[in-house]
């Protein structure tokens, strides 16, 4: 056993692809922690996903024993954390688990949105920052102006920060030796009863809920009387061990250290990421600071493009949940699509994660509805209520006035690119509150901007402005009033409900015009004429016709009077008058498919 005063827990933060993981593979091979024949790149990104997109989806912590140059023999406690602002809780509860953090920023590409953002989180959480300049030994690396950005924009001396390279394994023993000389040995230590912070859990089919866990005071045994305190719940610990970085049971978890302790307990949503563990013989009375419900800020329509695939996906999704307490989801019925669910996601890569999960680890063809989020709609009856349904709006006339959401984001981007950037933002309906220089090439705006308006294309229009050198970061902010809308499609005067959406009144006339044309290009005709409109309140704002197919009924006339094909002809457009009357437009599954995959 180390002795608490050896002990460091730390945490690496960085931008999307400024090599995270690479350096986490060099920090186990130099440790021994991993031998070299079980060695593989990304090795704590144990998900497929993880690999392909080059991005941490799943806090993976490990421990490592590291000899000092005196002899001594220190513990790290390693916490691998996401670095996408949609999983900025998990990771803000990652670095209160923590005392120190490596900050990695890429020696070519400099400090980015979320580098600023994860610092500042760091910082937030009054953890030791030592900076490191990681990708040194590329040809485009530029050290002194990366140098340079530190100091400007993180305020940190540029001195402190080391030189590395996670592929090469360049300043791997530096850093290692930082570890120990600059971070503080773990906090908290001192208080009288036991207590642990759960920084992730995770479900096992054999197991139960498997919390991963930071040890502040006391020891935590096998077979003890565990307490949750948020929950007030009591459970027993049937295991405790360290991750190794695969899991290896041990008697017990002790001051300092980081683990994780199997409940039996069968539902993660009764654990919560944040919650204080202690023991029910020796409660403790406060809880550790910082502990806040995880709640979904979007949501979106689940559907099975086959219907008969309803129960699999209720399974499926069923399973999800197990794994991650984030992602909520309830039963819902469309006319257009039948069964399936109202599914809550953190963000938007949150929910494409969801949806590629279910598509390739239970193999289900899936159809998602336009995503929304939570307004609030004020009564004039009083009282306020939660929407994130279009359906589930109100009629125009029992609404006093409707508030939505909106960010405060952080835009890195290529100082030539603000004109565009600025014509991007207005027209997201945003406005950019102030500009920063960050050096001769980079600029960072900041601006507000409707959460809704970022949901579908905003990234991908940054990214096509800025030539792919922009990236963003974003905080929630405060609800705002907005005249916000209902828009219905309505299909040969037939509301069609997948189609409902919450816009902003200024936008609702083109967007209807959009949706009519893309459903007139992809609706099959009928033998009469359809009409598709996009409706506000009762009120037309966009129509589309489709033409009817035409038999064509004169053809067996040669000759004889032109009364003989008028009266045909007539007979049959008052057979298509009757039969617009009666007929019923069935729109195809495939035309559903092709209008929400460009929608979303």
């Amino acid at each position: 056993m180390v002795e608490t005063q050896r002990i460091r827990n730390f945490c690496i933060i960085a931008h999307v692809d400024h090599g995270k993981t690479t350096l986490s593979d060099r920090l186990l091979e130099s440790t021994q922690t991993v031998m070299a024949r079980e060695m593989k790149d990304q090795l704590l990104d144990s998900m497929d996903l993880e690999r392909e997109r080059g991005i941490t989806i799943k806090c993976h912590p490990v421990s490592m024993n590291y000899q000092y140059k005196d002899g001594e023999e220190y513990l790290f406690n390693l916490i691998d954390t996401p670095g996408h602002v949609d999983f900025s809780y998990e990771v803000s509860r990652s670095l209160a688990a923590c005392e120190g953090a490596l900050l990695l920023v890429d020696a070519s590409q400099g400090v980015e949105a979320q580098t600023l953002a994860n610092a500042q989180l760091a910082e937030a959480q009054g953890l030791t920052i030592i900076p490191v300049i990681n990708k040194v030994d590329l040809p485009s690396a530029d050290v002194d102006r990366v140098s340079k950005q530190i100091e400007d924009i993180l305020a940190i001396p540029a001195e402190e920060a080391i030189l590395a390279s996670g592929k090469s394994g360049i300043g791997v023993e530096e850093i290692l030796e930082a570890v120990v000389e600059r971070l503080p040995a773990p906090r908290w230590t001192d208080y009288q009863q036991p207590r642990a912070l759960v920084f992730d859990n995770q479900f096992d089919s054999f197991k139960g809920v498997i919390c991963y866990i930071r040890v502040f005071s006391g020891c935590f045994n096998k077979n003890a009387n565990l307490l949750l305190m948020s929950e007030d719940r009591k459970t027993p610990i049937k295991e405790v061990g360290k991750f190794c970085p695969q899991p290896v049971p041990m008697k017990s978890l002790n001051v300092g250290e980081v683990g994780y302790i199997v409940t039996g307990i069968r539902d993660v949503t009764e654990i919560k990421i944040g919650d204080t563990l202690t023991l029910a013989d020796t409660p403790a009375k406060e809880m550790l600071p910082g502990y806040k419900e995880v709640r979904p800020m979007v949501f979106s329509g689940l559907y099975p493009l086959d219907t008969s695939d309803y129960e699999k996906l209720k399974k499926s999704v069923g399973k999800l949940r197990l794994n991650d307490a984030a992602f909520t989801f309830q039963s819902e019925t469309s006319v257009a699509l039948g069964f399936g669910f109202r599914c809550g996601f953190l963000g938007l890569l949150h929910m494409e994660i969801i949806q590629e999960r279910l598509r390739r680890e239970y193999d289900i063809d899936l159809i998602s509805t336009y995503p929304s989020v939570v307004y609030r709609v004020h009564l004039t009856v009083g009282g306020v209520i939660e929407v994130d349904n279009p359906l589930d709006l109100p009629d125009i006339t029992e609404i006093l006035k409707i508030e939505e959401p909106t960010i405060l984001a952080r835009i890195h981007a290529p100082n030539h690119c603000i004109g565009d950037l600025l014509t991007l933002v207005t027209e997201k309906r945003g406005s950019c509150s102030d500009t920063e220089t960050i050096d001769e090439t980079r600029v960072m705006m900041t601006c507000n901007l409707p959460l809704n308006e970022i949901l579908v294309d905003f990234n991908d229009r940054l990214k096509s402005v800025t030539h792919g050198y922009g990236s963003m970061d974003y905080d929630m902010a405060d609800y705002v009033e907005s005249s916000l809308v209902r828009m219905e499609i309505l299909v040969n005067a037939e509301p069609v409900d997948a189609f409902s959406t919450i816009v902003h009144k200024d936008k609702a006339e083109n967007r209807g015009r959009v949706l009519c044309s893309k459903l007139k290009d992809i609706l099959p005709r009928q033998l009469f004429k359809i009409a598709l409109q996009a409706s506000v309140g009762g009120k037309f704002i966009a129509r589309e016709t489709i033409s009817a197919m035409r038999k064509d009924v004169t053809a067996k006339c040669y000759g004889g009077d032109i009364s003989r094909k008028r009266k045909l002809l007539e007979k049959q457009k008052e057979g298509k008058k009757r039969m617009k009357q009666i007929g019923n437009v069935n729109i195809p599954q495939e035309a559903f498919v092709q209008i929400l995959k460009s929608s979303t």
